[in-house]
C-alpha cells in the first residue's frame, strides 16, 4: 500500500509481532519490533538470514537514543547530532531491553534514525524501536523499490509500504565511535570524506571473515542470481550484461547494458546501482560484467558492494 496511507495499519502489524517492509532513504527495510524476540526471529526466517549476522535497530528521533541505551558516549552523540536523521548507523552498547537475537548475541547494537519521513512516522506510530535489515533474501541484491521486495520475499511479509524508489540506493555507513578514533565498519551512503570533515581521521575496517561485528560486512554479499565479475568491458559481450559507469562501450555487442551515471556522478551511480543490477539480473544474461567506479566519495561504497557480489561467485 502507499507509504503515506498505510502508516497506522503497518504500525499495528509491528506492535502485533508482524513484519513490515518500508522505504528508507537507503534501501527498503524489513521491519519488526526490536523489543520482541519472536518478531525478530521472523526476520531471520523470512530472509533465510544466518543467526550470526546482527540487525540494525531504527529510531524515530535522535532524542530517543538515550532513553533506549542510557548514557551515550560523547563521540557517538556528536555524530548522531551531526548526521541524524541520515544514512549513518552507529554502534552502541546493547541495552538489556533489546533481545540478544537482534544483535546476534553481541554486547553491541547497531542503531540509526532514517532520513525518510514515512519511515520515521511508522516507527513513531509503532511506539517501539524497529529492527530492520534490507528487505531481501540474505546475500542477494538489496531492494530499492517496493516491487523488488514483493519479488524477493512475497507473502513472507505482512505489509509492504510503497514509497517509490529510494533516494540513496545503497545501505547506510556503519561507524563505531565508542573508542579513541571512529572506525568505519561498513562503507555506505554517507561518504568517508563527510565523516573526516566532521570528526577528523577515521579508520576504515570493512569486511569480515568470521562473526560480523556489524550488519552487511561479510566478504561475500549483495549478489545477483547471475554470476557477476568486476572488471573492464573487454571484447564482445555476447550473452553477457554490462554494468557501465559512464557510457555504453563503443564496440562490442552486449545483450544488456545499464549505465549508472552518464555525467560521472558517484552519488547518482549509487542511487541507481541496485536497481540497475536487478534489471540485468532479470535480462537472462549468462554473466554480468561490472565496471569499477573511481574510488572517491560514494564510489568507494559502490566498489565495496561490487567486490562483495563478485566474491559470492568466486
Amino acid at each position: 500500500m502507499p507509504a503515506d496511507l498505510g502508516i497506522a495499519e503497518a504500525a499495528s502489524v509491528l506492535r502485533a509481532g508482524g513484519l513490515v517492509a518500508f522505504p528508507t532513504e537507503t534501501v527498503y527495510g524489513l521491519g519488526a519490533n526490536a523489543l520482541d524476540a519472536e518478531a525478530a526471529a521472523r526476520i531471520f526466517a523470512a530472509k533465510a538470514r544466518p543467526s550470526f549476522d546482527p540487525l540494525i535497530s531504527h529510531l524515530a528521533d535522535a532524542a530517543d537514543l538515550p532513553g533506549l541505551v542510557g548514557p551515550v558516549p560523547p563521540a557517538v552523540a556528536a555524530l548522531a547530532e551531526r548526521f541524524w536523521p541520515g544514512p549513518l548507523t552507529l554502534i552502541v552498547d546493547r541495552p538489556a531491553v533489546i533481545p540478544p537475537i537482534v544483535t546476534s548475541g553481541l554486547d553491541t547494537m547497531a542503531v540509526r534514525v532514517p532520513d525518510e519521513p514515512s519511515a520515521r512516522a511508522l516507527i513513531a506510530a509503532a511506539g517501539v524501536p524497529v529492527a530492520a535489515p534490507s528487505a531481501n533474501r540474505f546475500g542477494q541484491l538489496s531492494p530499492t523499490r517496493a516491487e523488488h521486495v514483493v519479488a524477493g520475499l512475497g507473502d513472507a511479509v505482512d505489509v509492504v509500504l510503497d514509497g517509490g524508489p529510494t533516494r540513496c540506493g545503497i545501505e547506510s555507513t556503519i561507524v563505531d565511535a565508542r573508542g579513541a578514533q571512529p572506525v568505519v565498519l561498513r562503507l555506505g551512503a554517507l561518504p568517508v570524506e563527510a565523516l573526516i570533515e566532521a570528526v577528523g581521521p577515521v579508520e576504515v575496517r570493512s569486511g569480515s571473515s568470521g562473526q560480523p561485528v556489524a550488519p552487511g560486512t561479510l566478504a561475500a554479499h549483495y549478489a545477483p542470481r547471475t554470476p557477476l565479475r568486476l572488471g573492464a568491458a573487454d571484447g564482445d559481450g555476447g550473452r553477457r550484461g554490462l554494468l557501465a559507469f559512464r557510457a555504453r562501450p563503443a564496440t562490442g555487442d552486449w545483450a544488456a547494458v545499464e549505465v549508472l551515471s552518464p555525467e560521472g556522478d558517484p552519488t547518482v551511480a549509487a542511487a541507481r546501482l541496485f536497481d540497475a543490477l536487478h534489471r540485468l539480473d532479470a535480462a537472462g544474461v549468462t554473466e554480468i560484467v561490472a565496471e569499477p567506479v573511481p574510488e572517491v566519495g560514494l564510489g568507494r561504497a559502490i566498489n565495496d558492494r561490487l567486490r562483495r557480489a563478485a566474491a559470492t561467485w568466486r
